[in-house]
């Protein structure tokens, strides 16, 4: 098993499968023309699976893939349904715009829980916000996926005054159909244009859904980063991931591998462990992983331990959010 010195056992592996995107949305990506790596810097599919496999012999059981946008790799059919022959849970996270070219592919890896990344339900404001115009296709494809049955958790980045007069759109999308709506708080990485003021809070997310909708508390599971409610008589749910105001590392089990195999025991961790060129080099991997688990901080990486509204952006040592993986 992979435990820290603060006696959390992690079974949750986050692989990043690319660094490139086909969106540009400014919270992610720094700019229009940041430089992707080249296919020589990035874990191939057989590294891929082999750190997968080596994982999970040290307990991991549930994987989830990343990018940038997993479904612009060109091999990530043959990446999912190799990592679908492993005893885990598997999971996807995608801005949804490509969904419809992978339905059998999802099926055929017996993959039931995706989540798609969406923070508007508004076209224009789809458009300001990823600089491409394809919100119907999102929208068509989170259909699709509702139509074959498969759990869709849909990830909102709740910014004030961008998109926070659009909380209780989502939640009223939860009445007639069964997704699951997450309301993120706005989180600093390099150059991602954060500012205390852009961040909608937990308390206030809550606030704004209480001025029109009832709704009760649903129990989170002991690792959950979210805090899950329901509207009574709503197909769906909505949940808050609060890491700025309500921060949830107590229990976390996740770790990271970033599209170039550098291992992060958090989303804000300083440091990195560089795994893919010890495998390059033939150097056995164990004793770098459980050092990087062991060395994991309490909380946060130990960088966002003030009030949100006294952090400096500047003063963080991370990379950008697309660099790290969703």
């Amino acid at each position: 098993m992979l435990i820290d010195q603060h006696q959390r056992v992690h079974n949750y592996l986050r692989i990043s499968l690319t660094d490139a995107c086909n969106f540009r949305c400014f919270y992610c990506m720094p700019n229009e023309e940041v430089e992707v790596s080249p296919m020589s810097k990035l874990m191939s599919k057989d590294e891929i699976v082999a750190f997968a496999t080596l994982f999970v012999s040290l307990g991991v059981d549930k994987i989830r893939l990343t990018g940038g946008e997993p479904l612009v790799r060109k091999d990530f059919a043959k990446i999912i349904l190799a990592l679908s022959a492993l005893p885990v849970t598997l999971s996807i996270t995608t801005n949804g715009v490509l969904v419809h070219k992978y339905i059998e592919v999802f099926k055929q890896a017996q993959l039931r829980s995706i989540n798609v990344s969406l923070d508007t339900l508004n076209a224009a404001t789809f458009l300001a916000l990823t600089k491409r115009d394809q919100f119907q296709q999102v929208k068509d494809n989170i259909d699709l996926l509702i139509a074959h049955d498969f759990s869709v958790k849909v990830n909102v980045v709740t910014m004030n005054g961008i998109n926070h007069q659009e909380i209780n759109s989502f939640v009223r999308w939860t009445q007639a159909e069964p997704i699951h709506v997450r309301f993120i708080e706005f989180m600093p990485f390099s150059q991602n244009q954060w500012m205390s003021q852009k961040v909608f809070t937990y308390q206030q997310i809550l606030q704004t859904i209480g001025h029109e909708f009832s709704y009760i508390k649903i129990k989170d599971g002991k690792n959950d980063t979210t805090k899950k409610y329901k509207v009574l008589n709503h197909a769906g749910t909505f949940a808050i991931i609060s890491t700025m105001t309500a921060p949830f590392c107590g229990n976390c089990n996740r770790l990271r591998l970033t599209a170039d195999g550098k291992m992060k025991n958090c989303l804000f961790s300083k440091t990195e462990t560089d795994l893919l060129t010890l495998m390059r080099s033939g150097v056995n991997m164990i004793d770098a992983i459980t050092q990087n688990v062991l060395l994991k901080e309490k909380a946060l990486g130990g960088q966002l331990l003030t009030d949100f509204t006294q952090i400096e952006t500047q003063e963080l040592e991370n990379r950008s959010m697309i660099a790290i993986g969703g």
